[in-house]
């Protein structure tokens, strides 16, 4: 049996996602969270095998909660399930240790597919996530300025750019405001914005923010 916690801020999602795999006779749902905190800790106390995790929402988000899941060197395998597949949410997942990418408009089965791979050690990437990777390769114009950014700056920059103050970034994070600060220059400096205004237009430019989530935080 493979034992399966799903992670979305939106219940209606939660609910969906656990009854189409509740019609499989090898995996089981043991959990559900709504946000990345919650989830890391369901991970430490019911060691599931497979997490699948939404990226936008409210708190450290989907890319922090599945890096601290790596962390744990449990052999959690974790398929991000969201609508944000441009650039450059698909390659920043792939780096914070995330085994598949799936679009929330693929099909039922793609799920059943995409767990029963990622549990014995293949990854997994829909149809469509696939085709932005491969075109992302031939153009180099249509590249996301947000790839210049590490794990760490595009996990702030998010967090920035969905109204969170530093005190709460620094406590969320497990970082200090004067390192949170620092982060926020260098991404400042690499993006070429001068602070957390044009970040957040910059944001929206390319598509990085869900408005209902901003709403949320």
């Amino acid at each position: 049996m493979i034992n399966v916690i799903v992670v979305d801020y939106q219940r209606l999602v939660r609910i969906g996602v656990a009854g189409v795999l509740k019609k499989s006779n090898r995996i089981e749902v043991i959990a559900e969270a709504n946000n990345g905190e919650e989830a890391v800790e369901l991970c430490r106390s019911m060691h599931p095998n497979v997490v699948l995790m939404d990226i936008a929402m409210p708190g450290i988000g989907g890319l922090e909660a599945t890096r601290r899941i790596n962390r744990l060197e449990r052999g959690i395998k974790v398929i991000i399930v969201t609508s944000l597949i441009r650039d450059p949410f698909p390659l920043q997942a792939l780096k914070a240790g995330a085994n598949g990418y799936l679009s929330k408009k693929s099909a039922e089965d793609e799920l059943e597919i995409a767990v029963r791979k990622v549990f014995v050690g293949k990854r997994y990437l829909s149809t469509d996530v696939a085709q932005l990777l491969a075109f992302r390769s031939m153009d180099s114009d249509a590249i996301c300025p947000f790839e210049k950014l590490s794990n760490r700056e595009m996990q702030i920059a998010l967090m920035v750019v969905n109204c969170q103050k530093v005190p709460a970034i620094s406590k969320q994070l497990h970082l200090s405001p004067k390192t949170v600060n620092s982060y926020r220059y260098r991404i400042f400096e690499k993006l070429s914005v001068s602070g957390d205004v044009e970040l957040t237009l910059l944001a929206v430019e390319h598509n990085l923010i869900e408005r209902h989530v901003v709403n949320a935080a």
